[in-house]
């Protein structure tokens, strides 16, 4: 617990970017996920956190947006998220994997299934790198807000009012 003098403090992350963090105080939060996807990973030995919210599946379409902003993309935002972590300490075996997002908004006709794709495209990065996901709220037609407790490694999802732990 956080004595009085203490404030737990939130670290927003945006579209098209990720945090990592080894405070324990600290909480990692995205909001408004539709089709993009977040990504919490957690090390529950050394209390180390990192959350992704990408946009895009595969950096192919735009390489040089890829360069300045990885994070919108699955194929090269993912692994710099996992990079991340494993410099704070952090060991791939430990890590607690769970994923919220992918919905179809805004494509009632499921013209791009974007949500689906960039699940598809997370399910084989994660397939081809021996990663397991521990939980997953993904698909639907609701936005979500992603948040994950560093000290803790809760993570909990809220939509339309309604919190529930993942």
């Amino acid at each position: 617990m956080c004595p009085l003098w203490c404030e737990k403090m939130n670290i927003l992350v945006d579209i098209a970017d990720f945090a990592v963090s080894n405070d324990p105080q600290a909480t990692l939060v995205t909001h408004s996920l539709g089709s993009c996807i977040g990504v919490t990973i957690w090390d529950s030995e050394i209390r180390v956190g990192g959350m992704i919210h990408y946009m895009l599946p595969e950096s192919s379409i735009a390489p040089e947006k890829a360069q300045t902003k990885p994070a919108m993309f699955a194929d090269t935002g993912v692994p710099a998220l996992f990079h991340a972590v494993y410099a704070l300490g952090a060991v791939k075996k430990r890590l607690i994997v769970k994923v919220a997002g992918g919905s179809h908004l805004l494509d009632d006709n499921g013209t791009f299934n974007i949500g689906q794709r960039n699940h598809i495209m997370l399910r084989k990065l994660f397939w081809k790198n021996g990663i397991l996901v521990d939980s997953e709220d993904v698909g639907g037609s609701i936005s979500r807000t992603l948040r994950l407790e560093v000290g803790t490694g809760r993570v909990t999802i809220t939509t339309r009012g309604q919190e529930k732990e993942l």
